[in-house]
């Protein structure tokens, strides 16, 4: 496990989980509608939101009215494409710096088919999977990510699949903010809840 532990991150809280991924299905999202789908208290709504948007999981962005009235605010998830987050870009960029950094002075050997910025999306999601308490582990030639075994599924275990569809995506818009050819093909089945191994795709080879 990394110095990260999973009870600090920002996924571990489950209230967190169902807000992100009631905001992941449906962008603009305001405090009234999350709290009547989650029938938590709006200040408690509002904490999430802000541990949220301190990650770079998700932005504000206040709604532009042309009518009388004070304009809503509304929150989408950072996917790195259609909304992005400054947070989630300056993660990507220092992650990229830190592996290119790493790769110099250790001079690590990577497969032929890496090219840098397939290089620099694993460092983004590397950094960022430590930071939410993993400790992964990068098959750079099967292209997969071990996250065996994973605490949130004995933490969270009756809301395990909300809490993979979150993951996955916020993986897949790490991917995309770092920009190259990665993308998050799906998670590997397993008859056991704590293995957790994520799969990735790489677009030279899609239509293959």
């Amino acid at each position: 496990m990394s110095t990260a532990t999973v009870g600090y991150s920002a996924i571990s809280s489950y209230s967190r989980v169902e807000i992100l991924h009631l905001i992941q299905e449906q962008p603009r999202r305001t405090i009234l509608e999350l709290q009547e789908a989650t029938d938590l208290h709006p200040n408690t709504i509002r904490e999430h939101l802000a541990r949220l948007i301190s990650d770079g999981f998700i932005v504000a962005e206040k709604e532009h009215r042309t009518t009388r009235g004070r304009p809503r605010v509304l929150y989408s998830a950072a996917d790195g494409d259609a909304t992005r987050s400054a947070i989630q870009r300056r993660k990507v960029r220092d992650a990229a710096q830190r592996g290119d950094l790493m790769r110099r002075v250790l001079t690590v050997d990577v497969p032929d088919v890496l090219e840098t910025r397939a290089l620099h999306q694993l460092d983004a999601l590397v950094e960022e999977l430590e930071d939410e308490g993993f400790d992964p582990i990068i098959d750079d030639s099967a292209l997969t990510v071990d996250l065996t075994p994973c605490a949130h599924a004995t933490a969270q275990a009756d809301h395990r699949e909300v809490l993979c569809s979150v993951h996955l995506s916020l993986l897949q818009g790490v991917l995309t903010e770092a920009g190259g050819p990665l993308a998050v093909d799906g998670m590997r089945s397993s008859c056991d809840p704590s293995v957790c191994i994520i799969q990735l795709l790489h677009a030279a080879t899609a239509h293959d």
